[in-house]
């Protein structure tokens, strides 16, 4: 009987329903005590870690520690949620080489490594008095940004592509589609639907990032973007 099981996360799966799958494959740990150490979004997928009876009173160290991801950014769109399972608020076209962007993208890159202070996405799971910032979100409340300090040990740039519109729509509704429980996702299929132009091309960005705990990657994506003055999100997450 293992302490730690880390189990592979798939995109649309919520870290329980990981959780809960895995002990109905293995029925020996059917009544022992688990919880997982780190959360990831519905849409990323990777390493989960999951802690096993007595383990489970060392969850803060495994919480503290750091972590790896490959991530896509896709250019020409912003969402409330920072990835591609949100409602769309900004929308560009870009007319820009792939050249040009490549350059400034990386220009900018230095900006988000070593130390400097995030605000957490309000789509998040982050407590503030009592509430979580996405239930905030949801009903329309204001709340104050909670902010925290994060390091970004590396930060590389690993390839940029253009992708054409027709794949980008066919790739989210396959996707959302695969996401189990209430996230809105009825809604922010039709704005896709109305906001996706026909025949052009969108730039997708690959990264690979190594980061202290904590760090929102879709935040990450989100403010390169703000940076770059062009809508971004996070198109893709794996934690490896």
């Amino acid at each position: 009987m293992r302490k730690v099981v880390i189990l592979n996360k798939k995109e649309g799966e919520t870290p329980l329903r990981a959780l809960e799958s895995f002990r109905i494959k293995h029925k020996e740990y059917k009544d022992l005590k688990m919880t997982y150490a780190g959360r990831l979004d519905p849409m990323a997928r990777g390493v989960l870690v999951i802690l096993v009876g007595e383990e489970i009173k060392n969850k803060e160290k495994y919480l503290g520690l750091d972590k790896e991801y490959d991530f896509e950014v896709l250019f020409g769109f912003t969402t409330d949620t920072y990835d591609i399972l949100g409602k769309v608020t900004k929308t560009r076209n870009l007319i820009v080489t792939k050249e040009n962007l490549e350059k400034i993208i990386k220009k900018e890159l230095k900006n988000f490594k070593g130390k400097f202070v995030q605000s957490y996405p309000m789509y998040s799971s982050k407590t503030v008095s009592g509430k979580k910032l996405f239930q905030y979100a949801r009903n329309g409340e204001d709340v104050e940004i909670p902010k925290r300090e994060v390091c970004v040990k590396n930060l590389k740039l690993n390839k940029l592509r253009r992708v054409g519109s027709d794949v980008v729509k066919k790739s989210i509704i396959k996707r959302i589609n695969k996401v189990e429980g209430d996230f809105r996702q009825k809604e922010i299929l039709k704005i896709w639907d109305r906001v996706i132009e026909k025949e052009i091309y969108y730039f997708v960005a690959s990264f690979k990032i190594k980061c202290s705990s904590g760090t929102y990657v879709r935040g990450i994506a989100n403010s390169l973007g703000e940076n770059l003055s062009v809508p971004a999100l996070a198109w893709s997450i794996k934690r490896t």
